[in-house]
């Protein structure tokens, strides 16, 4: 035993031996190095990319997406592409954006729906309409009136002898949403100056406020947290205003759009 150490170690001192291993060890080391470089840069990973052009607003399923191999230095340089379908189905494109056929998905590309600046209209009743409210920071109370609060709309104009008409018209109406100059949620987009406030009404209440709006204007008036809290039935809060606003207003019957179109037909058919 003590003669095998003695010859090992006299091999280990040898300095060709070191030199021997040094560059077979150097050699190893590069070898390993190349081959992990190379493995890491061509290594390919499967990512899904668009089978069709998907246009803004779609919501994206299964069939819109295949899959393509990507090199690894591509995928390390792209810190933004999606690589996960369950990242994707489900999704919406973006508003105003477009995914061209054939292209991969990128972040910013696709967005939850219910982000959608259309998503708070989906649930609208059949018999109700939309009704939009401009304003600004200072018109809504330096921003203090949020979606799902209950305020009133206030309605102000001058009667035919030219005196201020400063009244609530509408009681306890539910803010549907509170939207930026972009057209987007100030709860999604974390905006903070107010553009519009948007409303569901009955049409009838839409046509009031639509001929309020044309006399006077009309004007978004917050309350208290009891008031959200404990809602009351939105309705005309004063009926002074709208016969004022009414009177203003021409009523055209239903029928005269369909009578016009019968007497132009009867016409056509006697020339």
């Amino acid at each position: 035993m003590n003669a095998f150490l003695t010859k090992l170690k006299r091999f280990i001192s040898n300095k060709n031996t070191v030199t021997i291993l040094c560059v077979v060890i150097g050699l190893v080391v590069l070898y390993v190095g190349y081959n992990y470089r190379v493995e890491s840069k061509i290594n390919p990973q499967t990512v899904p990319y668009a089978k069709v052009e998907l246009e803004a607003r779609h919501i994206i399923t299964a069939e819109d997406i295949g899959y393509i191999e990507v090199n690894s230095d591509v995928l390390s340089r792209a810190t933004n592409l999606i690589t996960d379908r369950d990242d994707l189905i489900g999704k919406e494109v973006t508003y105003g954006n477009n995914i061209p056929k054939n292209g991969l998905f990128y972040e910013g590309d696709v967005t939850d729906p219910s982000l959608s600046p259309d998503y708070v209209l989906n649930d609208i009743k059949d018999g109700y309409t939309v009704f939009s409210l401009s304003v600004d920071s200072a018109s809504t109370y330096g921003n203090s009136i949020h979606k799902n609060d209950y305020i009133d709309l206030w309605f102000r104009g001058n009667d035919d002898t030219n005196k201020i008409i400063y009244a609530n018209l509408i009681e306890s109406i539910q803010v549907l949403d509170v939207r930026d100059n972009k057209a987007e949620s100030l709860e999604n987009s974390g905006g903070t100056t107010p553009s519009e406030l948007l409303f569901a009404v009955p049409d009838e209440l839409y046509s009031l406020l639509i001929k309020a709006q044309a006399v006077g204007e009309l004007e978004a008036v917050p309350r208290n947290k009891s008031y959200t809290a404990n809602p009351g039935e939105t309705k005309v809060a004063s009926e002074t205003v709208r016969n004022y606003i009414l009177s203003k207003s021409a009523t055209i019957p239903e029928d005269t759009i369909t009578s016009n179109e019968n007497t132009n037909e009867d016409n056509n058919q006697e020339e």
